[in-house]
């Protein structure tokens, strides 16, 4: 495939001083592969990328970052309030979309008068993003479809409310996700190797309430695979066994760590059933070759912990096919 290159300067070095003014020019090779080079710099944009084959190629997430700040409580022009799926910062909405070397964040902050907000929306197949940073609080990183029905009225309100729902396939290599609620969501199939998942602690402390959950999958019925996480490490700045790996956002939820190394802060039990205990013949969390102090510990009944044997299974390339 031929490929188109743009070049992003936030210092105006060069053609474009804007990420979405690239992102529209590109529109002009459609059918080509459009790699846009950015240089370092914060570009507090709010990103939609419709386009198949495009690359963002950033100089390192340490130095380039795409930033904004909305949120689902933030009331909106006719008196709504914005909702989760309407405040990512960056939208992808296509296919074979590569981003490496970039910050990926939402600085709207955390608390009661922010709950969810996004940095990054991933809606698309063979969604590759390697050495990438994504940072927010609750809600950091979407990987879409949405579910399949709405638990609430509107529950759903954004860009796909009303679209097919389609199981893409996400590869996350060499990333640092970093949130505390439910801070990796979705549906897709996607595969995290050798990735930082860094719980941050919660502003307010609620009594017993747990600092957060790394996963809430909603994996649909008859999927194959879910979330895998393989040779990652789970770290935080929360106190000991004060969170949790996981919980299901709908009842077929499944995620599988393996080799990976479990902070002091994962509880003992490891994972929340979400007060779901007709969906634990459903869901699936599983485990094998951890260690860590989060490691250790009776796991809740429904966790499975796999053998050798099922756990070479879940291989980058029979999960994701590339």
């Amino acid at each position: 495939m031929e490929t188109k290159e743009l070049y992003v300067s936030a210092d105006n070095d060069g053609e474009f001083s804007a990420i979405a003014d690239a992102l529209a020019a590109a529109g002009k090779y459609a059918g080509m592969k459009v790699v846009i080079r950015i240089a370092s710099g914060v570009y507090k944009e709010r990103l939609e990328i419709k386009q198949d084959n495009i690359s963002f190629i950033g100089s390192g997430a340490d130095t380039t970052k795409i930033t904004f700040s909305d949120y689902a409580r933030e009331t909106m022009p006719d008196g709504e309030k914005r909702g989760t799926f309407r405040t990512p910062s960056v939208f992808v909405d296509a296919n074979d979309f590569y981003a490496c070397g970039i910050t990926f964040s939402n600085e709207a902050g955390q608390g009661d008068d922010v709950w969810q907000a996004l940095a990054m929306y991933a809606d698309g197949d063979r969604l590759v993003f390697e050495k990438c940073r994504f940072d927010g609080f609750q809600d950091t990183l979407f990987t879409a479809p949405l579910p399949k029905k709405e638990k609430q009225k509107n529950g759903f309100v954004g860009p796909k409310q009303f679209a097919p729902r389609t199981v893409g396939r996400h590869l996350y290599k060499d990333c640092y996700i970093a949130g505390n609620i439910d801070f990796i969501f979705g549906g897709a199939t996607a595969y995290f190797e050798n990735c930082e998942i860094f719980m941050k602690k919660r502003d307010k402390e609620k009594g017993d309430k747990p600092h957060g959950y790394a996963t809430a999958p909603s994996t649909f019925e008859g999927q194959k695979y879910g979330y895998v996480f393989n040779h990652c490490r789970f770290t935080s700045d929360c106190p000991k066994e004060s969170c949790y790996l996981g919980r299901p956002w709908r009842d077929f939820a499944k995620c599988v760590i393996i080799n990976s190394e479990l902070g002091a802060h994962i509880r003992r039990e490891g994972w929340h059933d979400w007060d779901k205990k007709e969906a634990w013949d459903t869901m699936f969390f599983a485990e094998y070759n951890n260690s860590g102090e989060g490691a250790k510990g009776e796991r809740a009944p429904f966790v499975k912990l796999l053998t050798k044997e099922q756990a070479d299974e879940y291989t980058r390339e029979n999960v994701l096919g590339f």
